[in-house]
């Protein structure tokens, strides 16, 4: 099961098919993300890496 590479919450197959970067990463979810901000923060997150 695929895992946020940020806080390690688990989360689901589909969640991961639309949120996962290019490489399969994961930088946000809802546990911790604000769901309105999930890619934005994600986007941060990859810049900041």
């Amino acid at each position: 099961m695929p895992t946020c590479d940020h806080c390690g919450a688990h989360v689901s197959e589909r969640f991961a098919r639309v949120f996962a970067d290019e490489n399969g990463e994961i930088r946000a979810c809802v546990s911790c993300s604000a769901n309105a901000g999930i890619e934005q923060a994600a986007r941060e997150r990859a810049r900041g890496a």
